[in-house]
């Protein structure tokens, strides 16, 4: 028994034994390649079981599979790559990038590249760059690693689990193995009805909301910037998605004739389809074409027909004529999704070289049938950044209750003063922003006096310049106040003041407007869960300055400022408790008798 008794203990012993040997003095390769190896593993007694060493691998068994290669390749995996056919900058797994693309880099953005962390071995691609080669260069290598953690994957037999599998699309030559494959699936009438009942076909009778809109060759196309300012003009417009975009065109002067995108024929010529994919187009009319000069003046045109540009020469310099600055689409549709009427409102300018790169700006907007668009800046209170709903006084011609006079254009109620590069009071007549909800905003010009300037007519244009034509009497308080509703809508505190400067009041002074500046407080109003912005007060002070009248021969300069300031005047919120109910109970009169 003394021998045979130590046999299995002899051989478990050698057995733990060859097994930690053969952990620490394997290589990686080995290491892989063991992982990798078909041959079962010996069996040995029931004791020998017993006996192994609590956290070692247990040896794969008969029943379980080798594990297979990996289905992605860590090195040919790079997940910086996001620009096809174009080297990404500091990835070093780009295959688009060159010897010269990588002797430039500062670093890898991605370093290590690994498989799947869940094994116990893995494949990993590792990057760097060497900065003492000249020029620098990237170092690639693809190691093996270990994974330390001790829940990790050693044994897998289910190929499929290491990759996600595309599926198979039925065609001529694999659709009789599919059929074979799923023999569940059959072809009859009744199947063919129960798929028509239970999913709807797409709707082509109608637009949608966001269906593309369909022309007669592909869609109507809206230029609009993407990834950068430049226009992209492979976007399509949508039914029922109102934009309003500006992008930039490079442009060579020389060659404005010859671009299509400048040219109004572009954006006029194509026809749109009722329905989609319909024979029955609707034209795009041309409803009002106004050009710009180079001194910013605007002129309407009537029945001008298509203008192409036209590279004209104007002194020592050339222009191009007639280009597109903007481009207003207004699509009519009905409730039953077709498209009626389709116009056009185009803004033609003079561009000189000194413009370039060209600046264009696309709308587009669809209106209903029969309906008149009631546009709000909020409701019922603003929304930051929509401009303020404002109006006139009503006459005292008009009838009772006729309400606040406003114009059609809600961008146009409340403006003020623009600012250009050039900075010329007298050239800005006109040109006007609107006031916007929430932004606080300042602009201003200059303004050249000399002695041939009269102090009345400069006083009036300066006013003019400041308040616009029309300055409005009252603001509503909502963003989706009635017009009709006078007495709810905050009038306008117009102030002048006139600083008092001794040395400069005289005879000779002139009582100029040089700021106009506009306050408005505004206040939360309703719950703190949903407060809603309502204005309280409006206040416009028209500062003016007294100035010396200019002698003979000399000039002076005068700064025209414009400044509105939105104040917030909400009262810190308190949060209201109801008060403690009253216990009004009353004992019987002879609760206490007989002590009482």
């Amino acid at each position: 028994m003394g021998r045979r008794g130590l046999s299995p203990l002899l051989l478990v012993l050698l057995d733990c034994w060859a097994s930690v040997s053969a952990q620490a003095g394997t290589t990686l390769a080995g290491t892989t390649e063991g992982l990798n190896s078909t041959e079962p593993a010996p069996t040995t007694p029931g004791p020998a079981s017993s006996a192994r060493p609590p956290g070692s691998p247990r040896a794969p068994g008969p029943s379980s599979g080798p594990r297979p290669t990996p289905v992605t390749d860590v090195a040919a995996l790079c997940v910086c790559d996001l620009s096809p056919a174009q080297c990404d900058i500091n990835c070093c797994c780009d295959p688009d990038c060159s010897s010269m693309d990588f002797s430039v880099f500062s670093d890898c953005s991605i370093p290590v590249v690994t498989g799947d962390s869940q094994f116990c071995s893995q494949k990993a691609a590792i990057y760097s760059l060497n900065f003492t080669a000249n020029p620098p260069q990237r170092v690639f290598q693809v190691v093996d690693q270990i994974n330390p953690s001790i829940f990790c994957i050693h044994i897998t037999n289910y190929k499929p689990a290491l990759s996600f599998l595309n599926p198979e699309v039925p065609d001529e030559n694999n659709f009789d193995k599919l059929m074979k494959t799923f023999d569940g699936f059959s072809l009859n009438a009744e199947s063919d009805v129960s798929l028509a009942n239970e999913s709807d076909p797409p709707n082509t009778t109608k637009y949608e909301y966001g269906a593309l809109l369909q022309t007669s060759d592909s869609f109507l196309r809206f230029p609009s910037p993407l990834t950068s300012s430049l226009c992209t003009d492979s976007n399509p417009a949508a039914f029922l998605v109102n934009q309003a975009v500006k992008c930039t065109r490079r442009v060579r002067l020389e060659q404005c004739e010859e671009m299509e995108v400048l040219s109004m024929a572009h954006y006029s010529s194509p026809e749109i389809l009722r329905v989609p994919n319909s024979k029955t187009k609707v034209p795009i009319a041309v409803q009002s074409i106004v050009t710009q000069s180079l001194n910013k003046t605007f002129t309407r045109l009537e029945d001008a027909g298509v203008l192409e540009p036209a590279l004209v020469a104007a002194g020592a310099a050339r222009v191009c004529t007639n280009v597109v600055l903007e481009v207003k689409y207004s699509l009519t549709y009905t409730d039953a999704g077709e498209i009626t009427r389709a116009e056009l409102s185009l803004l033609l300018g003079t561009v000189s070289g000194a413009e370039l790169p060209l600046q264009q700006g696309f709308e587009i907007r669809f209106t209903q049938q029969n309906t008149k668009p009631v546009p709000l800046s909020g409701n019922p209170g603003y929304v930051v950044g929509l401009p303020l709903a404002a109006g006139l006084q009503p006459h005292r011609g008009y009838p009772f209750g006729s309400g606040i006079v406003q114009t059609t254009n809600r961008y146009g109620q409340f403006t003020v003063l623009r600012s250009t590069t050039e900075q010329d009071c007298l050239a800005l007549e006109g040109i006007r922003t609107p006031v916007l909800f929430g932004y606080n905003m300042q602009s201003g010009c200059k303004l050249r006096l000399t002695r041939a300037s009269p102090c009345p007519l400069i006083v009036e244009k300066v006013k003019s310049l400041l308040k616009g034509q029309g300055f409005p009497d009252y603001v509503a308080p909502f963003g989706n106040s009635q017009a009709q509703d006078v007495l709810d809508w905050v009038p306008v505190h117009f102030v002048t003041q006139v600083s008092h400067m001794k040395h400069f009041v005289s005879q000779d002074s002139c009582q100029l407007p040089v700021a106009l500046v506009i306050e408005v407080k505004w206040t939360k109003y309703g719950s703190l869960l949903n407060p809603q912005a309502k204005i309280v007060n409006v206040t416009a002070n028209l500062l003016s300055s007294s100035f010396p009248e200019t002698s003979s021969g000399s000039e002076r300069t005068v700064l025209i400022s414009t400044a509105v300031t939105f104040v917030d005047v909400s009262a810190p919120a308190q949060a209201g408790f109801r008060a403690q109910p009253a216990v009004s109970a009353k004992l019987p009169f002879n609760f206490f008798f007989p002590f009482v």
